[in-house]
Protein backbone atom coordinates (compact mmCIF):
# COMPACT_ATOMS: atom_id res chain seq x y z
CA UNK A 1 0.00 0.00 0.00
CA UNK A 2 3.01 2.44 0.70
CA UNK A 3 3.60 2.02 -3.19
CA UNK A 4 0.13 3.38 -3.67
CA UNK A 5 0.24 5.99 -1.70
CA UNK A 6 3.50 7.23 -2.91
CA UNK A 7 1.86 6.91 -6.66
CA UNK A 8 -1.36 9.12 -5.63
CA UNK A 9 1.38 11.62 -3.17
CA UNK A 10 3.29 12.21 -6.79
CA UNK A 11 -0.06 12.47 -9.06
CA UNK A 12 -1.11 14.91 -6.19
CA UNK A 13 1.57 16.97 -6.89
CA UNK A 14 1.04 16.98 -10.27
CA UNK A 15 -2.09 19.06 -9.74
CA UNK A 16 -3.29 21.33 -12.63
CA UNK A 17 -3.32 25.23 -12.88
CA UNK A 18 -4.78 25.66 -16.48
CA UNK A 19 -4.73 29.30 -17.66
CA UNK A 20 -3.89 31.30 -15.00
CA UNK A 21 -6.30 32.67 -11.84
CA UNK A 22 -9.55 32.10 -14.00
CA UNK A 23 -8.36 28.14 -14.71
CA UNK A 24 -9.52 25.40 -13.93
CA UNK A 25 -7.77 23.94 -11.00
CA UNK A 26 -8.21 20.47 -9.37
CA UNK A 27 -6.15 17.92 -7.16
CA UNK A 28 -6.58 13.77 -7.21
CA UNK A 29 -8.07 12.32 -4.07
CA UNK A 30 -8.26 8.80 -2.57
CA UNK A 31 -11.35 7.69 -2.05
CA UNK A 32 -13.55 5.50 0.58
CA UNK A 33 -14.97 2.39 -1.11
CA UNK A 34 -18.08 1.46 0.56
CA UNK A 35 -18.95 -1.58 -0.57
CA UNK A 36 -18.17 -3.81 -3.70
CA UNK A 37 -20.36 -6.23 -6.18
CA UNK A 38 -18.15 -9.21 -7.22
CA UNK A 39 -18.68 -12.81 -8.25
CA UNK A 40 -19.03 -15.19 -5.47
CA UNK A 41 -16.13 -17.35 -7.60
CA UNK A 42 -14.17 -16.74 -10.67
CA UNK A 43 -13.72 -19.02 -13.57
CA UNK A 44 -10.33 -19.60 -14.70
CA UNK A 45 -9.89 -18.14 -18.18
CA UNK A 46 -12.63 -15.48 -18.33
CA UNK A 47 -13.01 -12.25 -17.61
CA UNK A 48 -15.41 -11.14 -14.69
CA UNK A 49 -16.57 -7.21 -14.32
CA UNK A 50 -15.91 -5.89 -10.39
CA UNK A 51 -18.59 -2.76 -8.96
CA UNK A 52 -17.05 -0.77 -6.82
CA UNK A 53 -19.29 1.75 -4.53
CA UNK A 54 -18.57 5.11 -3.05
CA UNK A 55 -19.93 8.02 -2.14
CA UNK A 56 -18.52 11.62 -3.72
CA UNK A 57 -18.85 14.19 -0.93
CA UNK A 58 -19.96 16.20 -3.38
CA UNK A 59 -20.43 17.60 -7.09
CA UNK A 60 -16.90 18.31 -7.65
CA UNK A 61 -15.48 14.81 -7.61
CA UNK A 62 -15.36 13.06 -10.91
CA UNK A 63 -13.97 8.95 -11.19
CA UNK A 64 -10.69 9.60 -12.78
CA UNK A 65 -8.98 5.99 -12.23
CA UNK A 66 -8.70 3.03 -10.43
CA UNK A 67 -5.10 2.08 -8.31
CA UNK A 68 -4.38 -1.25 -8.72
CA UNK A 69 -1.33 -3.12 -6.92
CA UNK A 70 -0.78 -6.94 -7.56
CA UNK A 71 1.48 -8.88 -5.00
CA UNK A 72 1.03 -12.84 -6.10
CA UNK A 73 -3.20 -13.44 -6.07
CA UNK A 74 -3.78 -10.79 -3.76
CA UNK A 75 -5.10 -7.50 -5.36
CA UNK A 76 -5.08 -4.06 -3.71
CA UNK A 77 -7.71 -1.44 -5.35
CA UNK A 78 -8.03 2.14 -4.67
CA UNK A 79 -10.69 4.38 -6.59
CA UNK A 80 -9.00 7.92 -7.53
CA UNK A 81 -11.58 11.25 -8.61
CA UNK A 82 -10.71 14.00 -9.59
CA UNK A 83 -11.64 17.07 -7.29
CA UNK A 84 -12.01 20.36 -8.88
CA UNK A 85 -11.98 24.22 -7.05
CA UNK A 86 -15.16 25.14 -8.16
CA UNK A 87 -17.26 27.20 -5.72
CA UNK A 88 -20.41 26.22 -8.30
CA UNK A 89 -20.59 23.05 -7.85
CA UNK A 90 -23.24 20.91 -5.93
CA UNK A 91 -23.09 20.40 -2.37
CA UNK A 92 -24.79 17.01 -2.42
CA UNK A 93 -23.08 13.74 -1.79
CA UNK A 94 -23.93 11.58 -4.69
CA UNK A 95 -23.48 7.23 -4.89
CA UNK A 96 -20.98 6.25 -7.16
CA UNK A 97 -20.39 3.50 -8.74
CA UNK A 98 -17.28 2.44 -11.23
CA UNK A 99 -16.88 -0.85 -13.09
CA UNK A 100 -13.26 -2.77 -13.52
CA UNK A 101 -13.07 -5.67 -16.13
CA UNK A 102 -10.44 -8.73 -13.90
CA UNK A 103 -9.17 -11.70 -16.17
CA UNK A 104 -8.59 -14.49 -14.11
CA UNK A 105 -5.25 -15.93 -15.23
CA UNK A 106 -4.56 -18.46 -12.04
CA UNK A 107 -6.02 -21.47 -10.59
CA UNK A 108 -5.45 -20.12 -7.17
CA UNK A 109 -8.27 -17.86 -4.80
CA UNK A 110 -7.83 -14.54 -5.13
CA UNK A 111 -7.79 -12.30 -2.36
CA UNK A 112 -8.83 -7.83 -3.15
CA UNK A 113 -8.13 -5.75 -0.55
CA UNK A 114 -10.33 -2.69 -1.19
CA UNK A 115 -9.24 0.94 0.12
CA UNK A 116 -11.48 2.27 2.75
CA UNK A 117 -9.91 5.17 3.90
CA UNK A 118 -7.61 5.20 7.59
CA UNK A 119 -7.80 5.67 10.77
CA UNK A 120 -7.00 8.63 13.09
CA UNK A 121 -3.33 7.10 13.37
CA UNK A 122 -2.85 6.89 9.77
CA UNK A 123 -3.85 2.72 9.38
CA UNK A 124 -4.98 1.77 6.35
CA UNK A 125 -8.48 0.16 6.39
CA UNK A 126 -9.36 -2.44 3.58
CA UNK A 127 -12.60 -4.03 2.54
CA UNK A 128 -11.13 -7.81 2.33
CA UNK A 129 -12.80 -10.43 -0.08
CA UNK A 130 -11.17 -13.55 -1.24
CA UNK A 131 -12.50 -15.30 -4.47
CA UNK A 132 -12.38 -18.77 -5.12
CA UNK A 133 -11.27 -20.37 -8.82
CA UNK A 134 -12.89 -22.61 -10.14
CA UNK A 135 -12.24 -24.40 -13.94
Amino acid sequence: MKKLLLLFVLVSFMSCDIGGDDGLNFQLELMSITSVDIPDQFTFGETHEITVNYLRPNGCHEFNNFIFQPDGNTRTVAVVDTVYDDPTCSTNAIDASVSFDFRVVSNEPYIFQFYQGSTQTGEDLYLIIEVPVVE
